[in-house]
């Protein structure tokens, strides 16, 4: 009996030194490898995020949510009474533009990436409803976008990092080495958003979100400044019917290969 756990203790002895020497292996290799800018663009409610987030997991390069920096300035107009119905005072806002703080900060237990305005975890409001009817048009506003693409920039100067947003390949980092741009219907997007919207225990309508997930779409195709399009040397990326993993086993391959060849 006593032989028996000695030849056990050893065996995964042995397989934790297997697993040891892997990791230190994977580390130093992610180490020593050229880092890249990934840029994920794409309609609203694509599954962006989600993907660029676990792709900077699996490849231990940092996330930054560019949605989230426009949500956060349409949140603070909401908040600070910059917005009257459908308009917005966009005096007001330009004057006030630069005492918007955004950061993004981990979170300890998941590692994800939590949005701060102006000190605030902001996380859970951004992501209502009533701010995603006013985020395309804050987003469209010209004085807007110079300044989050300014601060986006700013993020990206040591490269190692995947971003997501709508116009990230085409006039954030044009120079990034991995373009992704995901499309989904409407319909689809709707529903994934709807889910998204249940889960947190809020009681959405199917119908309002369909209609805002339109509305938004062209907003962003259609705005004069940085319009929502595919940049030409852009890998699309159709996620209709693909689950979460065959999108990431995807993401990983294109990751590979593209590092590679640099």
């Amino acid at each position: 009996m006593e032989g028996h756990i000695k030849i056990t203790l050893l065996f995964c002895s042995f397989i934790c030194n297997i697993f040891v020497t892997l990791q230190r292996i994977n580390i130093k290799r992610q180490t020593t490898m050229k880092k890249i800018i990934i840029a994920i663009d794409g309609f609203s409610s694509c599954g962006k995020s989600t993907m660029a987030k676990a792709l900077a997991r699996n490849i231990g390069y940092l996330y930054f949510d560019s949605g989230a920096m426009y949500r956060a300035v349409a949140l603070y107009c909401m908040q600070n009474g910059l917005i009257d119905g459908d308009s917005i005072d966009t005096d007001a806002l330009r004057a006030r533009l630069k005492d918007i703080h955004i950061a993004f900060k981990a979170d300890p237990e998941t590692r994800n990436s939590i949005t701060y305005l102006n000190g605030t975890n902001v996380e859970h409001e951004i992501r209502s409803l009533e701010v995603s009817r006013y985020v395309s048009p804050v987003a469209a506003l010209d004085f807007v976008r110079e300044e989050m693409v300014e601060q986006q920039r700013e993020l990206g100067k040591e490269k190692g990092i995947v971003m997501d947003g709508r116009d990230i390949g085409t006039t954030v980092f044009p120079e990034a080495e991995m373009k992704v741009f995901v499309t989904a219907s409407a319909e689809v997007r709707a529903q994934r958003r709807y889910d998204e919207l249940t889960a947190r225990g809020d009681a959405p309508d199917y119908k309002e979100i369909l209609e805002n997930v339109q509305l938004r779409d062209h907003i962003d195709q259609t705005r004069e400044t940085s319009p929502l399009k595919k940049a030409d040397d852009a890998l699309l990326l159709d996620n209709s019917n693909l689950t979460r993993e065959q999108q990431m086993d995807w993401l990983i391959e294109t990751y590979n290969k593209i590092v590679s060849e640099c």
